[in-house]
């Protein structure tokens, strides 16, 4: 009876080292993609009312916590059963992704309406601001089910050829990190205008610096985050065709790796982007 307790032990113990060293191996490689995750998911909290900033975070986080409840399991079963589907899925996602990158830069070309639009310097009550946001939430939501999925696939593809506990416990770990992690910086960031004034307010010369130095500071980093969560739309996007799709396997082979997905996602963004604004355009006509 002891011994086959202290035999239990002994394998729990041994698999737990195992999914230490396999969530290293698995966080490294996912480190680009969660990298990619922060900067989007940053533009994409960011420019709320400031009253609204961490309700709206919370709402987006707890979306985000419910597409990993829902793709987790589907990937097991799916990476298990039906390999195939796995492919498919994340080019479907990747043709989103690059689409949504080429919107932005559309939209700062040519003259419209914003979109998931705020305008905080009107007087709106508190209903209007909530409807106003729930485009914008819904976009984030979407977006992070579907970088979530990049991210999920990449570390199962690291263990998958460990035992089936291991598995699920090391994706999981990466798919908890990727939620708590990211969305516990992008707190962070929306609020250090916050914090900024707090330390302003300290009579100690270095705080009031450095509180300033948030303040002014912020509006930059917003400003950053959306260029840069653009460029890593394109950069997914292009990563999964070029990773996933043996046509684009070898897609500019004499460029850096880094351009040849981005002009990837671009090409395939600019495609969506021109069939669907058709669509749009043609559906308009008829109506």
């Amino acid at each position: 009876m002891a011994s086959g307790l202290f035999l239990l032990l002994d394998d729990i113990a041994a698999l737990m080292d195992d999914v230490v060293v396999m969530s290293k191996v698995a966080t490294k490689k996912t480190a680009g993609i969660l990298g990619d995750d922060l900067a989007v998911n940053a533009e994409k909290a960011s420019g709320f009312v400031s009253t609204r900033e961490i309700p709206v975070l919370w709402a987006i986080t707890k979306g985000s916590l419910l597409n990993k409840l829902i793709i987790l399991p589907l990937a097991f079963l799916l990476s298990y059963f039906v390999p195939a589907s796995i492919t498919i899925i994340l080019s479907i996602g990747a043709i989103y992704l690059a689409y949504e990158g080429v919107e932005k830069i559309y939209e700062y070309f040519v003259p419209h309406h914003p979109k998931n639009h705020l305008p905080l310097n009107q007087n709106l009550t508190e209903t209007e601001i909530i409807e106003q946001e729930k485009s914008k939430i819904k976009s984030a939501i979407i977006t992070d089910f579907i970088l979530s999925i990049e991210i999920i696939i990449i570390a199962l593809g690291t263990v998958l050829e460990k035992p089936i506990a291991t598995q699920i416990l090391v994706t999981t770990f990466i798919a908890f990190l990727a939620t708590v992690g990211v969305y516990g910086v992008v707190a962070v960031i929306v609020r250090m205008d916050d914090l900024g004034l707090i330390l302003s307010k300290k009579r100690n010369s270095i705080s009031q610096f450095l509180g300033n130095l948030l303040i002014q500071a912020l509006p930059k980093v917003v400003q950053s985050l959306a260029f840069i969560g653009t460029i890593a739309l394109l950069l997914v996007s292009g990563g999964i065709f070029k990773h996933n799709i043996a046509y684009f396997h070898h897609f500019l082979a004499s460029f850096p790796s880094i351009v040849s997905e981005f002009i990837l996602g671009l090409g395939v963004g600019a495609v969506a982007l021109i069939v669907i604004q058709g669509f749009l355009f043609l559906r308009k006509k008829i109506k």
